[in-house]
């Protein structure tokens, strides 16, 4: 019998667990900012508990993380926060670090230990210690690539095992970065991760009398050179630094997207398949957990008929870096690196969701500026099917006040009445549930559509070029 994957999303605050539940995730992960790599986690113990309930009455599971490496000061605080998880009673707990993994091993062995991106997980071997100290499943790093990946799974069928398949590449090992740590005080592996590689880098020239000169890029000498790398043991192999009038971006790696691999990993019975983005909107965590869910359904249904084409365009509705498969298919290229901007693009905007049903009228929390006669698309969970809703006027959901723009503020909501929709208002209520999010077209300018249709061409002809696996 096919072994079947869940679909894992991140669940950074309770309303983003809310909505990737609503969306099709059969399982979300989470953590609290003092003891894991959540730092920026909206979660209070209150909270949790709210979610762990919420997913367990849907039917799903909700792993909590503890993964941070421990300094002797956390160390101190691991005794009362395992007697929180005790009380909490996830379905699991993700650990990285070996002595938290053994601390929990002795004080609360009914809570099921897995082992964390952050542990390097990339052979059979690595899998094999951690299964024999006990773990119920293994992540494995974002460095392993499919071949790697089928050989771990024929090797130990006996343990569960969880790999990335959407969301940020770190340019360092599987998340463990010192270059925040050095530059900014701040260590990723304690959850503080300031994103160096994101960063402008501009270059300068140092003169052999010790000053420094900022090199100038300009209309008139931008196209006449271009600096490259090449590395002592690479000869003749050149790295291409870039830098407009923007800046440069020698370390900003694109977003994994395995969406056009995941009839491989399918078939293979990897048995989680997480999306990476824990600190994005719940627009993410809905898009991205519809589009995959609906991609794993039909797979399941008529693998010989299934395409990735069919759920790309729902994934290109969400901002991103440019698109690449990550490690997958072997080492990285230069195709996994945008070297010309740091910023995502796309062409929609989060326009809201429903955060409540008020007898028949929605009331829609607004996160971008929506114009009279301006369409907003709701994503219709359970599908890929969307429904337009084109208003004229808003009504302040609080005050009434009527008024032909509406803009983003804090908690700013709109009422939207029974009259306003395209359908009955039973039908509308069936299909667009509490937690509903929204998107709108906003385009975008010359350069950036540019930039835009470049990467995705580019992504398109990457996998053109690397067919899957027969």
């Amino acid at each position: 019998m096919m072994r079947k994957s869940e679909l894992l999303l991140p669940a950074g605050s309770l309303l983003k667990l809310k909505t990737a539940i609503l969306y099709g995730a059969d399982a979300v992960y989470a953590g609290t900012p003092d003891m894991s790599l959540r730092t920026q986690s909206k979660f209070s113990l209150e909270d949790l508990q709210e979610g762990i309930e919420f997913v367990h009455a849907h039917g799903k599971k909700i792993y909590l993380t503890l993964n941070l490496y421990i300094h002797n000061e956390e160390a101190k605080k691991l005794p009362q926060f395992v007697e929180t998880l005790k009380k909490l009673q996830p379905d699991g707990v993700l650990v990285a670090d070996p002595g938290v993994f053994y601390y929990l091993q002795q004080n609360a062995p009914e809570l099921k230990r897995f082992v964390s991106t952050q542990a390097n997980i990339c052979s059979a071997q690595t899998v094999k210690f951690w299964q024999s100290m006990g773990a119920s499943l293994c992540v494995l790093g974002r460095e392993v690539t499919f071949a790697e990946m089928k050989e771990i799974r024929e090797e130990c069928p006996d343990i569960k095992l969880e790999c990335f398949i959407h969301g940020a590449m770190c340019m360092s090992y599987s998340g463990r970065c010192l270059i925040s740590n050095f530059m900014a005080d701040r260590s990723a592996n304690k959850g503080k991760c300031a994103h160096c590689c994101r960063w402008h880098y501009k270059m300068h020239l140092r003169l052999k009398d010790g000053t420094i000169k900022e090199i100038e890029i300009n209309e008139d000498n931008a196209k006449a050179f271009e600096f490259l790398l090449e590395e002592e043991f690479r000869p003749g192999e050149y790295y291409e630094i870039v830098e407009d009038e923007h800046g440069g971006y020698l370390l900003n790696s694109k977003d994994m997207c395995l969406m056009p691999r995941l009839a491989d990993i399918l078939a293979l019975g990897i048995d989680s398949l997480k999306v990476e983005g824990r600190n994005k909107t719940e627009y993410y965590a809905g898009t991205v957990a519809r589009a995959y869910r609906q991609a794993i359904d039909d797979y399941y249904a008529n693998p010989q008929e299934w395409h990735y084409e069919k759920y790309m365009n729902e994934l290109y509705a969400l901002q991103n870096r440019g698109y690449c498969l990550g490690f997958h298919d072997g080492k990285l290229t230069e195709i996994s690196q945008n070297y010309e901007y740091t910023r995502t693009l796309g062409e929609w905007l989060f326009a809201g969701s429903i955060v409540e049903w008020q007898g028949d009228e929605a009331i829609f929390e607004i996160r971008n500026y929506i114009n009279s006669g301006e369409s907003i698309e709701f994503l219709v969970p359970g599908g890929l099917e969307n429904l337009s809703l084109t208003l004229s006027e808003f009504e302040d959901a609080e005050s009434g006040e009527i008024t032909p723009r509406v803009s983003a503020g804090e908690e700013k909501k709109i009422r939207i009445r029974p009259d306003k929709w395209p359908l009955k208002i039973e039908k509308i209520k069936e299909m667009l549930p509490q937690y509903t999010i929204a998107r709108k077209f906003q385009g975008l300018n010359g350069e950036n559509q540019e930039m835009y249709e470049r990467k995705k061409a580019e992504f398109a002809e990457l996998i053109e070029n690397c067919p899957a696996e027969e």
